[in-house]
């Protein structure tokens, strides 16, 4: 072992210069979370983790290191009870400390904090013997304890009353900012980073409380939440939001903002009431984690040429369609990062603002009070600017005035909710935007899904069956040589899912006077694609087909996303 138990001080600068030298935490972070220790009398590793400046993962390794003890894995945790007299659920949940076994005359236990004067003291007194110690992380033993020594429908420290867990409100602030519920909400938050998550999911449910991350546009489940703990939680995460905790039938919208690891993190709270419940999700939006850079996000070729030509015109109207969630506000805000300059006066008007760009004026929404979309709109044409983002044109009194502001001279980039580029003309129509005003106005569409990136570490290349060449046409997009697939397999590097990241599929299609003409005498949107076809345009299929060719993605994640073929 590194250090005694007593040498707590010691111990705290050896393990704040391991995380340092490991990269996992800054110097400030450090002396910032020493002095906040010293300050309490508390643990270095419980204000470590408090503060949620290291993982708990990352906590665990580093201290096994330092002390020579093995870290315990979630196969190895006891799947019975091993009660001590003298040691109850409270202590050991309070302690994060667990009792694996005994062999040899000596008790095992797994504890979170090495280092944890009154735990050791504790496990002394009442089993009158040195304890021997394995490290763990601290939300894996509060779920064991909770599994394995919480009676049936005990709710110890929670009181709840069935269906609208009607909890006195001072007391629910009360539980909501006890340790274990603030350790849990920041390892699960640090977690989410980590595996570079993009959304938390957390449901509650009649016998559990189910919790997702979103990883690459998929959902992935994790350890669910204590029962007991599902309200507080919940309230925890609307104080850090600012939210309203006693109101628990509307919907609510709130935003909080953290360091995780010296990382500023953006997070947007939603919560809905469902049965059993508030539904929880938080939108993780990390500037660090999003690369602004059209490469990056998959725009190549004749794509990514027609995108910069859109971009380089002095006015008119430039939209980027796809669901929810497909990257098309990160497109904008990429296009945004090129146009900035000293030149150029840039304004944008979003609900929410999720990334703040250098040199641009963002303006946030607030319909409550009665800053629309539309009337941010007005009195930003009357600031002078060259461009001007629209976060989306979601009503014909916004299209209308982002059409007229086209029409005086200005660049507007916006979004729409459409399924693909053609499509973007027929729902501007159906707002109630004149055709005219269409035609004269719209420069060009940008349509896109996501698709999640192979691993580059462990995807196998393999040559495509025949059937497949032939169904999908690929010898007409690879003419000479082996025609190729990759496939998924699955390593350390990504967590065993076979993907790493996401990359886009896009269509361009610019507005050339034949498409004018064609939307003056009001086409349909097939009509509007099969013309851009005689032009070269290319669909989202075409695009992920290439992309598979060249071992980016799979063709199965290209089915899977634009349903084609």
């Amino acid at each position: 072992m590194l250090a005694s138990i007593d040498d707590q001080e010691g111990f705290a600068r050896a393990l704040g210069s391991a995380l340092v030298e490991a990269g996992k935490l800054t110097e400030a972070g450090f002396e910032r979370a020493r002095r906040l220790a010293e300050s309490r009398s508390e643990s270095i590793v419980r204000v470590l983790a408090q503060l949620g400046l290291v993982s708990e993962r990352d906590l665990s390794r580093c201290m096994a290191a330092l002390t020579g003890e093995p870290v315990v894995t979630e196969d190895e945790m006891p799947a019975a009870p091993l009660d001590i007299e003298g040691l109850s659920p409270r202590f050991l949940k309070e302690r994060r400390i667990l009792p694996m076994g005994a062999h040899d005359g000596r008790i095992v236990f797994a504890v979170a904090d090495p280092f944890d004067r009154y735990a050791i003291d504790g496990v002394r007194l009442a089993t009158g013997r040195k304890p021997e110690l394995r490290i763990a992380e601290p939300g894996l033993i509060e779920a064991v304890i909770e599994r394995l020594y919480a009676a049936p429908g005990a709710a110890e420290g929670a009181p709840e009353v069935e269906g609208d867990l009607e909890i006195d409100v001072e007391r629910l602030k009360d539980l909501a900012s006890e340790a274990p519920v603030v350790r849990w909400v920041n390892s699960l938050i640090a977690r989410a980073v980590e595996t570079r998550a993009s959304d938390i999911h957390i449901e509650p449910f009649e016998a559990r409380v189910r919790v997702r991350y979103r990883i690459d546009g998929v959902l992935i489940e994790q350890d669910p939440a204590p029962m007991r703990m599902r309200a507080p939680i919940v309230s925890r995460i609307k104080i850090m939001a600012r939210l309203n905790i006693a109101e628990r039938r509307l919907p609510q919208d709130g935003r909080v903002k953290m360091v995780i690891r010296g990382k500023a993190i953006d997070l947007r709270v939603s919560t809905v009431p469902t049965l059993h419940g508030e539904s929880l999700v938080m939108r993780i939006l990390d500037r660090d984690a999003v690369a602004l850079d059209f490469d990056a996000l998959g725009f190549t070729g004749r794509e990514r040429a027609h995108l910069v030509e859109m971009l380089d015109r002095p006015n008119g109207v430039f939209l980027v369609t796809g669901p929810t969630g497909s990257g098309k506000t990160t497109t904008l805000y990429a296009g945004l990062t090129r146009l900035a300059s000293p030149e150029k006066k840039i304004f944008t008007v979003e609900d929410p603002v999720e990334y703040q760009i250098e040199g641009v004026n963002q303006v946030q929404v607030k319909p409550d009070i009665g800053l629309t979309f539309a009337h941010v709109l007005r009195s930003i044409l009357r600031q002078d600017p060259d461009v001007i983002m629209v976060g989306e044109v979601r009503d014909a009194e916004t299209a209308q005035i982002a059409a007229q502001a086209a029409l005086t001279g200005h660049l507007v980039l916006s979004t729409l909710h459409t399924n693909d580029a053609a499509s973007a003309i027929a729902r501007l129509t159906d707002m109630g935007v004149e055709e005219y005003l269409i035609a004269s106005t719209v420069i060009g569409v940008s349509a896109q899904r996501l698709v999640r990136k192979l691993c580059p570490h462990c995807a196998v290349a393999e040559p495509a069956l025949p059937e497949v060449i032939e169904r999908f046409g690929l010898r007409a997009r690879q003419p000479t040589g082996d025609i190729l697939l990759a496939r998924a397999v699955g390593c350390d590097k990504c967590g065993g899912r076979g993907f790493s990241g996401r990359t886009a599929l896009i269509e361009t299609m610019l507005m050339t006077d034949p498409l004018r003409r064609l939307v003056l005498s009001r086409a349909s949107a097939r009509d509007l694609m099969h013309a851009a076809m005689q032009e070269g345009f290319r669909t989202m299929f075409d695009d992920g087909v290439s992309k598979a060719l060249r071992g980016e993605t799979t063709l199965g994640e290209v089915l899977r996303t634009t349903q084609a073929g």
